[in-house]
């Protein structure tokens, strides 16, 4: 088990936890209430900054009964705390619907996973190998 230290900034922030044995995301609460239009966009605080360990990132996923439920959803999903950021943990809702969408203090807004990760080094070539897929992408395969 991974250790990642949280501290509360603000008095009714909730520090994150699993709500069930075996899942692989906590619940990330709002701090304040926020009244979100239809196709609004709003940066959800949630009053927590977090230590992830180096070799780890925390992702910021939406929460799947908002979005089916409400249309709300996390608009750069997933969203990446890297180890060594230190900031307060924010969540970016977007709503999708065509009404409005009050999100209250103590709302789950978002799901936050942690990931290892791995460092990359990267080296200019001339070439690349051929692959049987080559260049195609974006729907190269079709639909069916």
């Amino acid at each position: 088990m991974v250790n990642v230290k949280v501290k509360k900034i603000k008095d009714n922030a909730v520090i994150p936890q699993y709500a069930h044995e075996g899942d692989a995301g906590v619940d990330l609460y709002s701090c304040e209430r926020y009244v979100l239009s239809p196709g609004q966009r709003v940066l959800v605080s949630t009053g927590i900054k977090i230590a992830v360990p180096m070799g780890y990132e925390a992702q910021v996923r939406p929460k799947s009964g908002l979005a089916l439920k409400a249309g709300i959803t996390v608009l750069n999903t997933p969203g990446t705390i890297d180890a060594p950021y230190r900031g307060e943990v924010g969540v970016i809702l977007m709503n999708h619907s065509d009404t409005e969408f009050v999100v209250e203090p103590n709302t789950k807004v978002a799901q936050m996973v942690l990931k290892k990760v791995e460092q990359a080094e990267f080296s200019e070539v001339d070439d690349l190998d051929d692959t049987s897929r080559g260049e195609g992408g974006f729907g190269s395969t079709g639909l069916k």
